[in-house]
């Protein structure tokens, strides 16, 4: 058995002592983890240490400041806080009136508004905690009011979020594409990957939608009360304005995507990929603006700058444990990225030639665990084409295993605790306790490995799937 086994035993039996025994936060545990991880890499590196490979301990500077880069730690930090300022404007209520006005009268449908939205938002922002943060700030205060326990609602919106890594044209996607085409050259097509991975979405939209119909059950989450539902006519009145909030959120995705070789052309490849990644800095800001300015002339006069410090102050006290955690997650799959933890086990899994069926049941789960730790782009850039390749020798449809890979690394790496970013950010925005939240996230994530299981194992039709 590889030694890198021994690496990821090490940082999971320090993060499960930590929290569960210990009671320490889960931040604390993730920074003792790299801590343990580091040593033990240095005292049995699993290659020799030279000169140009010197022990983990020599190159720590390295892995703080290439995880103190990455963008998705600042979009959660900015888009928390810019949460925090919206919920102090009128606009928030407009938009949750308007939403109530239409579906109040159905069990639980603020959440299916947050699984249809944020499923379709996801796809454009590429970002599943970004995402959770920018139609968060609409769809959970929406669930609350209409009866979801803060916990349920989180895990709502983070599970509708994590769609976007599986819906064209979410980045991840191109990725999975590129390990594809380097296994089985100009056989395949990016549109039959596209028209595949919307085959393969179907079933994962129609998985949410049952389990929120069932959750709903299970919490008597009943249809608001006929006096409770605010009228659409009065409220489209009141709050049209409030409308065009999503629409602004929305616009800047939109355009950067189907116009993506306009942006390319005038700016360079590196130019548009930094648009595209400040983007997610810069629509809080906007959000923030827009929700003042089409708010009343009450909350544009409450809105001083020193009543928004002290919101901010306070919305600081949920950023910075969610932030930490994050950061100190980055720490440790720098490591893990740096001594190519997840190509060894890959190449040990595949030597034992197992069965279509029985991959189909270990590697969705080995990607969970890894998705713990590890970001779901990094798992599909080193582990794509080992995926492919083994369930390809295993008879499985290439291009299905391809199709899935946005799905068991990126979809399941935002909800996976103990990293689990897009949850942490929807409980923060639902302001529910930490306890429950996991537990409900659970559920979610088991549903989310079985349905990855039977597409898998070719027990469902997929839409799109070229054989």
């Amino acid at each position: 058995m590889p030694i890198e086994f021994l690496y990821l035993a090490a940082v999971f039996a320090v993060a499960i002592i930590g929290f569960s025994i210990l009671k320490r936060p889960l931040y604390e545990c993730m920074l003792a983890a790299f801590v343990v991880l580091l040593t033990v890499t240095s005292i049995w590196p699993n290659a020799p240490i030279t000169a140009e490979n010197p022990c983990t301990w020599a190159k720590v500077g390295e892995y703080i400041w290439e995880a103190m880069t990455e963008d998705s730690l600042y979009v959660i930090i900015v888009f928390v806080i810019s949460a925090a300022l919206l919920s102090k404007t009128s606009v928030i209520d407009d938009c949750i009136a308007i939403i109530l006005s239409i579906f109040g009268r159905m069990r639980g449908g603020a959440g299916f508004v947050a699984i249809i939205g944020s499923s379709y938002m996801g796809s454009l922002s590429g970002s599943g905690p970004g995402n959770v943060a920018t139609t968060g700030v609409f769809t959970i205060p929406a669930m609350k009011h209409s009866g979801f326990p803060p916990h349920l609602a989180a895990n709502v919106e983070a599970h509708a979020s994590t769609m976007g890594n599986m819906i064209p044209p979410a980045g991840m996607i191109a990725t999975a594409f590129a390990a594809l085409n380097a296994l089985y050259p100009d056989q395949y097509t990016m549109p039959q990957y596209w028209m595949l991975l919307w085959g393969i979405a179907l079933w994962f939209i129609v998985q949410r939608i049952v389990t929120l119909y069932l959750m709903c059950r299970y919490y008597k989450v009943e249809p608001m009360k006929k006096e409770d539902i605010p009228s659409l006519r009065h409220a489209v009145k009141h709050g049209w304005k409030a409308v065009f909030l999503p629409i602004i959120v929305f616009l800047p995705f939109m355009l950067t995507t189907e116009y993506a070789d306009f942006f390319t052309s005038r700016l360079g490849a590196a130019g548009s990929k930094a648009l595209n990644s400040s983007l997610l800095l810069f629509i809080p800001s906007l959000i923030v603006i827009c929700g003042i300015l089409l708010s009343g002339k009450e909350t544009r006069k409450k809105m001083s700058m020193p009543y928004m410090v002290e919101s901010i102050t306070k919305g600081m006290l949920k950023v910075v444990p969610t932030s930490a955690l994050v950061l100190f997650a980055y720490f440790v799959s720098n490591v893990f990225a740096d001594i190519n933890v997840e190509k060894a086990i890959g190449e040990y899994v595949s030597a034992f030639n197992m069965p279509g069926w029985a991959l189909a049941i270990i590697v969705p789960l080995f990607m969970a665990v890894l998705g713990m730790l590890l970001p779901g782009s990094t798992q599909v850039k080193i582990f794509g084409g080992i995926i492919i390749s083994i369930f390809a020798a295993a008879g499985t449809n290439p291009m299905l295993a391809a199709g899935m890979l946005p799905c068991i690394c990126g979809a399941m790496h935002g909800v996976t605790p103990p990293y689990c970013a897009c949850v942490y950010t929807g409980m923060g925005i639902a302001q529910a306790e930490l306890a429950p939240t996991l537990k409900n996230c659970m559920i979610w994530v088991t549903l989310h490995y079985l349905l990855s299981v039977l597409i898998l194992s070719g027990w469902l039709p997929v839409w799109g799937l070229i054989v």
